[in-house]
Parts: structure tokens; C-alpha cells; sequence
């Protein structure tokens, strides 16, 4: 009962949704219960970091939360940094605001869970896989309930009162989930299409209309001639408030000044890996060299050339086996590569294998615990190979004894493995000797007991030892990045002298001027700068049109001036005009252009008052504005013209005000269509079916949460902690 839990709860927490979040973390606690070591629960008393709706959002338990999903995104192999813990606190943030409006609205109908149905959840078929791993009988893999429910009854009765409250909790949050099912699914199943709905529907697109037109587009009148007053715009804000709520943000304008290394530092680099080149091509223990170096990605074993992914790989290869290639430039690094040895090996291998762990390893730390000593294993390792040269049966040697679980579950076997993916000793093994070999391979997780079933393909492989030097920025360069930095900072005063000192000092020698906008109070990652809280705070820390002290990022030196400071609510006339601008003075033009048409007679005195536009003839207009003719498409206000039974056979009587200019028509002929899509109970089934996924998933617009989220008072206290 160690770290099996564990592992699976962390490898669910990589695809975690709104609901799972507070199970994979009470499953993270109920793993050291099962382990016997005890968290010592949540400490520090409550402390809110926010509110959503009115409900406190408590940090310690907020933070433990950020834990669980930073090591969940570690486990999908993103590295460890700064910024991944600000997109773990992020993606959290967005569960805990949903997982409290769910749960806000599930008690207002009084869901509840009876006992029956709790029975259900935790010893049923679809029992929490981290139960089922635990409580699994090892020969069949099958689940145990009994054994679950008496273990789980035995916490419950004789545990610890922080143990009890800790499994407590795990079952209400499985409760919960439930609940959160229920909830959705309450909600999809009410997704109706009523028979008239879809008959009307298809009524409507059965028709099609022949038009004829004269068009005359918003552009043929000049932008200049149109103002647009900021009471205009401040007037269409108010009618529109929702569309244009604005969350706090500021925005700044900055200068970079490099810190990367020189061409100067590259020499360097170089250099000093030169001098490295006799030693390196001599020594005789590899492993300890390099790791002296501070090289410890060694793979002392042979990899396909094929599979070998490196620019110079052709001259590598030319390289005599005992000879050093470089130094050569990968990246931000010089590298000198040593070829130790040179054979022919296949492309891929199929392989099966039992593996007797001595440690393994925490998928969300990446540490290794043990889990036997070396004897032992080896032990077990040598009656393991003894009993399939008696006659075993290899695949039921692999569901009772084998330790990894990626092949336990098929039978062993690994297929198509390239060279260099295996640890070094195993890739040798099964790589180096002919198909049918058999034996046993120590590795750093315990020994192997390995048979190579099939080899694919061919070619040359090699084994090759590199030593990289990263080109890194010596003291002069970062003394002058610096000091560039902090002159402009000093000739900088405020926003205006920050622009004039640009223009004046820095444009002529190449430098350009960088805008970032809506940044948050939590954020981190500032697009085109990288990642800094540091500056993010001294942002709002700062007044706007206040230049800020330089600030290294990465590897510049940053002198960012505050132009923007937006507060939380309703945008400004000037923040919302770019939006609000171009709608206003269409709408202006088309006024200009109706007067030009005055009152409707005929097309033909249309075209005329339009400077001679010409009458078009569109046919197939269909009632969907998207579909039909092109020269109507998105023109909703005409094709709804178009099918009006009062315009059939006439001259619409008004200029139609389009999206892209103002349009007369007139509806020449209106007719249908035979309906290809007649079959309503089947189009009814459909689209209740795309209904109800919409509704059920939670990316889409329709899941309820984003509805009940756009409605929550939420305060937002984050910035002090994080």
C-alpha cells in the first residue's frame, strides 16, 4: 500500500476537469494514509486568498491545490520553472471558481447522495481507479470491494481524528463529483427540438428567391468625412455595458537592452572547450568526466544514426571511433563529440520483459523511492528465469510478478522500440544480440528479465559522448546592458521624456520600442518579455506615466514606462472607440448614402442616385445569409428582406442598411425546393444529440459553469501571495 495511489491519482490529475480537482487532492492526502506517513494536515489557520459568490477561498488548501497541479503538468513532462507554477495557480484559480458556483447551485436543489448509491461510488464497477489499483488482487487484477470496504470502515473506526477527517473528506469529494455529474446531465437531458421548430426550419430552407440589386459599398465615402464625437461613443457604452466590461489591466511601452552573450563571450566559449579536447579524447572513464563537467545526460550505449537528430551528425559519423569532432555550435552551445564505438544494429526491436524494481518512481517528483533491496531482486530475478527454462508460462510470470506498469498489462512486450529510448544497458541488450536472446539486464530500476522476440530494419549505429559549454554573457557584457539600461531610466522622467529620449538617443542606433497591454495584477508571463513577477508588481506598484527602474528579464535589461491604467468595470470612450468607431461610422455613411436615394421607385433611379451603380441579379438567395449566393452572404438584413411576402414581385420599399453597404432590391421570384433533410424525428434525435455533448462538455460555451461563472461576484486576492 505504498505509492500506488499516488501515481495513479497524480496520472488523473493530468486530465483533471472542474469536477476531479478536489478528488485528486484529497486523493493526494489519502495516498500518505495509505502509506502510513501523514501529512499533518493544512496548518496556518485560514487565510483567505478570495471569494467567489460570497464563499471564502482558503490558501492553504488553495495552495495545496497549486501543488497538486503543477506536479500533474511535471508528470506530461513539462519542465520545472517559474512560469509553470504561475499557469498551475492560474488553471487552479478557474477550477476553485467553478467547482464553488457548481456546488452553490447544486445545494440550492438539494442533491443529495444516499447510501446506496454511495456504496455505488466507492465499491461498484466504476469504482475511483486509485481504490481499484489499491484494493486489485495481484494474480487476477480484478478489484476487491470487500476487501476495499472493510480497510476503508477500518480508517474510519480506529484512524487518527486528522486520518478520519482526511478519508472523510475524500469520500464527500467523490459525493460531489457526483453530484457535479448529476448536475450536467440534469441539464443536457433537457435539450428538446420541438417537431414545429425543425419543421419551420426546414420550410424556410426550402425556399429560394431570385433578387435583383443595387449595391453601394460603405467605402465608396471617405473615412475623413465622418466624425465620430466621443459622446457618440460614450452613448453606445451605455446601451451596450455588457459587451464592454474591462477587468483591472495596465499596459506599458519599454525598451530592451541585451544581455546575451557577445560574439566576444562565443570565442571564449570556444576557446576553453578547446582546451578541454585532449582530456576529453583520452580519459578513460567517460561517466566521471563528463559529470565533472557538469555534463550528466551520458548515454553510454549505441543509438541508430538513423534516430540520431543532430545538424552535424554527417561529419560526426566521418570521425574515426577513439577521435573527437568539434567544437561545433548547437544552440546556445559549443559541443565537441567523441565517437566510442561504431556497429551495425537494427531500426527497431520488439521485445517482452519482468521487471523486479529495487526503486521506483514518483511520476509527479521524478525522485525514486526504494522498494527492495539489490539482493532481493537479484534473488528474484534468477527463480524467475529458472522457472521459464522449466517450462512457465512467461505471461503469467508477468501479471503476478513484473514491477512496471507500462507492459504488465500486455503481457510484457514493448513494440517497435527505437534505439536510445531504453536506459543504456537495456538498449544494448536488446539491440546487440540477435533475436531469441534471452537473459537478465541490471538497470537504475532493478533487474531485467528480458527476450528479444523480433529486429526490424538496419543500418550503422554509434555510441557517441558529448560535451556541450554553454555561451553564457561574460561581466562586460552584462555591466554595459546595464548601464545602457539604467542612462535611458535616468533621462527618462515620466512617459513624455521616455518617448523623446527614445526618438532621440536609442532609435538612431537600431533599438525599438515595445508595447505590452492588458496586463493583470496575477499575471507573470508579459508577452514579448518573458516571464517576472517581480516586474508585474512594480508595475502596480507604480502611478501611470511613472518609468520604471531597469529590471533584468531573461537575459535583458528592461525600462518599461506605465501608460495604461485600466480599472475594473466599464471601458473608457478611448479604450472602447477602436471597437466602437468603425460600427458607428458605417452606420453614419449608410445615413448618407439612403439621403442620396431619397424615397424608392424603381432600380434603375437607385442606380442613377448612386452614381450610375449597377443592377445585379443574384439567384439561389437562400433564407440562411451563409449559404446561396456569395454576392449576399452575411447579409442578413437582405435575404430576410428577400423573403418577405409583402416585397414578392416588388421594389422593397426602404434602402436596407447592410453590413457592408446599403442595398435596394427587388424580389424578383420566390419558390422552393424539395427538402432533402424531411426526416424530423431523425433530425429532432440529432441535434438534441449535439445539444446535449454541447451542454456535457466542458470546453464548450454551453457547459453551465461558464454561464454561472459570467454571473459570480468574484474577488480576487491572489496578487498578495503569489
Amino acid at each position: 500500500m505504498s505509492m500506488s495511489i499516488m501515481q495513479t491519482i497524480r496520472e488523473k490529475g493530468a486530465k483533471v476537469t472542474v469536477v476531479l480537482i478536489a478528488i485528486a487532492l484529497l486523493g493526494f492526502i489519502l495516498t500518505d494514509y495509505f502509506s502510513g506517513k501523514g501529512r499533518g494536515g493544512f496548518t496556518g489557520g485560514p487565510q483567505e486568498i478570495g471569494k467567489v459568490n460570497g464563499k471564502s477561498v482558503n490558501y492553504d488548501l488553495f495552495n495545496k491545490r497549486v501543488e497538486l497541479m503543477e506536479n500533474n503538468m511535471r508528470s506530461q513532462g513539462y519542465p520545472s520553472s517559474p512560469a509553470l507554477s504561475q499557469q498551475a495557480m492560474e488553471q487552479t484559480w478557474n477550477q476553485e471558481i467553478s467547482r464553488i458556483v457548481l456546488a452553490q447551485e447544486i445545494d440550492k436543489l438539494g442533491m443529495r447522495i444516499s447510501k446506496k448509491e454511495l456504496g455505488d461510488i466507492l465499491y461498484g464497477p466504476n469504482a475511483p481507479s486509485d481504490l481499484k489499483q489499491q484494493f486489485s488482487d495481484e494474480t487476477t487484477g480484478q478489484y476487491n470491494p470487500v476487501l476495499a470496504k472493510q480497510n476503508i470502515d477500518q480508517m474510519l473506526k480506529k484512524g487518527t481524528q486528522e486520518q478520519k477527517d482526511n478519508i472523510n473528506a475524500y469520500i464527500n469529494d467523490l459525493e460531489e463529483q457526483r453530484k457535479q455529474e448529476k448536475f450536467v446531465m440534469l441539464l443536457a437531458n433537457s435539450v428538446n427540438y420541438p417537431r414545429w421548430f425543425i419543421e419551420k426550419q426546414s420550410a424556410d430552407n426550402s425556399q429560394i428567391a431570385k433578387v435583383s440589386m443595387v449595391k453601394e459599398v460603405y467605402t465608396s465615402v471617405p473615412d475623413s468625412t465622418i466624425k465620430i464625437e466621443d459622446k457618440e461613443i460614450a452613448a453606445y457604452i451605455n446601451k451596450h455595458k455588457d459587451e464592454f466590461k474591462q477587468e483591472e489591466s495596465r499596459g506599458i511601452q519599454y525598451v530592451t537592452f541585451s544581455a546575451a552573450p557577445s560574439a566576444a563571450d562565443s570565442v571564449e566559449t570556444k576557446n576553453a572547450l578547446e582546451k578541454l579536447k585532449p582530456e576529453f579524447e583520452n580519459t578513460t572513464n567517460m561517466e566521471q568526466f563528463l559529470a565533472g563537467e557538469g555534463a550528466n545526460n551520458y548515454y553510454n550505449g549505441f543509438i541508430n544514426g538513423k534516430a540520431i537528430q543532430i545538424p552535424v551528425k554527417d561529419s560526426i559519423f566521418k570521425t574515426p571511433v577513439g577521435s573527437v569532432y568539434g567544437p561545433y555550435l548547437d544552440g546556445g552551445n559549443y559541443v565537441l563529440a567523441k565517437v566510442e564505438g561504431s556497429r551495425i544494429m537494427p531500426d527497431t526491436v520488439k521485445l517482452r520483459h519482468i521487471l523486479v524494481a529495487t526503486v521506483q518512481r514518483d511520476p509527479q517528483s521524478g525522485q525514486s523511492y526504494p522498494v527492495r533491496d539489490t539482493a532481493s531482486a537479484k534473488q528474484r530475478i534468477d527463480s524467475i528465469q529458472t522457472a521459464i527454462r522449466n517450462g512457465s508460462s512467461f505471461d503469467s510470470l508477468v501479471v503476478s510478478l513484473s514491477d512496471d506498469p507500462g507492459s504488465k498489462d500486455k503481457g510484457g512486450v514493448y513494440e517497435n522500440v527505437p534505439s536510445g529510448q531504453m536506459v543504456s544497458s537495456f538498449n544494448d541488450f536488446i539491440f546487440l544480440n540477435p533475436v531469441g536472446s534471452k537473459g537478465i539486464v541490471k538497470t537504475e530500476f532493478g533487474y531485467h528479465y528480458i527476450e528479444v522476440l523480433s529486429q526490424k530494419g538496419g543500418g550503422m549505429g554509434y555510441k557517441v559522448a558529448y560535451l556541450p559549454k554553454e555561451i553564457v554573457a561574460s561581466q562586460e557584457t552584462d555591466s554595459k546592458a546595464q548601464n545602457d539600461a539604467n542612462i535611458f531610466a535616468g533621462d527618462s522622467r515620466d512617459a513624455k521624456s521616455f518617448d523623446e529620449t527614445f526618438e532621440k538617443t536609442l532609435k538612431p542606433k537600431g533599438y525599438v520600442k515595445g508595447i505590452a497591454t492588458d496586463i493583470r495584477r496575477v499575471d507573470g508571463d508579459i508577452r514579448g518579455l518573458g516571464f517576472s513577477r517581480s516586474f508585474v508588481r512594480n508595475i502596480y506598484e507604480a502611478d501611470g506615466g511613472e518609468v520604471l527602474k531597469p529590471e533584468r528579464i531573461d537575459d535583458k535589461y528592461v525600462v518599461a514606462a506605465v501608460v495604461e491604467v485600466l480599472k475594473e468595470g466599464t471601458q473608457s470612450v478611448t479604450k472602447a472607440r477602436p471597437q466602437i468607431e468603425p460600427l458607428l461610422r458605417n452606420k453614419k455613411k449608410a445615413e448618407v448614402l439612403k439621403q442620396k436615394v431619397g424615397t424608392v421607385t424603381t432600380l434603375e433611379a437607385a442606380s442613377t442616385a448612386l452614381n450610375n451603380a449597377p443592377i445585379e441579379t443574384v439567384d439561389s438567395v437562400r433564407m440562411s445569409s451563409k449559404s446561396g449566393a456569395t454576392a449576399l452572404s452575411f447579409e442578413p438584413r437582405v435575404t430576410g428582406a428577400a423573403f418577405n411576402p409583402a416585397n414578392k414581385g416588388k421594389v422593397c420599399p426602404e434602402v436596407l442598411e447592410g453590413n457592408s453597404g446599403v442595398y435596394v432590391i427587388r424580389v424578383d421570384e420566390v419558390s422552393t425546393t424539395p427538402v432533402t433533410d424531411a426526416n424530423i424525428a431523425d433530425k429532432r434525435k440529432i441535434l438534441s444529440e449535439q445539444g446535449k455533448q454541447m451542454i456535457s462538455n466542458p470546453q464548450s460555451p454551453s457547459y453551465p459553469v461558464n454561464a454561472l461563472k459570467k454571473a459570480a461576484t468574484i474577488t480576487d486576492k491572489r496578487s498578495a501571495r503569489y
